[in-house]
């Protein structure tokens, strides 16, 4: 299971985890597709590693969430 797709588990599911984030349940389908969260989260723009950990309740942090479920990166 990916690290994404088992924090969205803990959480309690793709419904709630779009309930505390402000997105759509498509929206966390496209991060769970990408097994990623959106660039913005690396960038500063949002924070829903952050809500995800929170609603959590110490399951896992938002830092590692974000090292284990960073964007894919292409070989140069």
């Amino acid at each position: 299971m990916s690290t994404l797709r088992e924090s969205i588990k803990k959480v309690g599911g793709v419904a709630k985890a779009s309930a505390i984030c402000g997105v759509s349940q498509r929206a966390i389908y496209k991060w769970l597709t990408a097994e990623s969260l959106p660039r913005t989260d690396y960038t500063g723009e949002t924070r829903y590693a952050e809500k995800l950990a929170e609603a959590s309740e110490g399951k896992f942090t938002a830092d590692w969430l974000l090292a284990n479920a960073s964007p894919k990166r292409e070989a140069a």
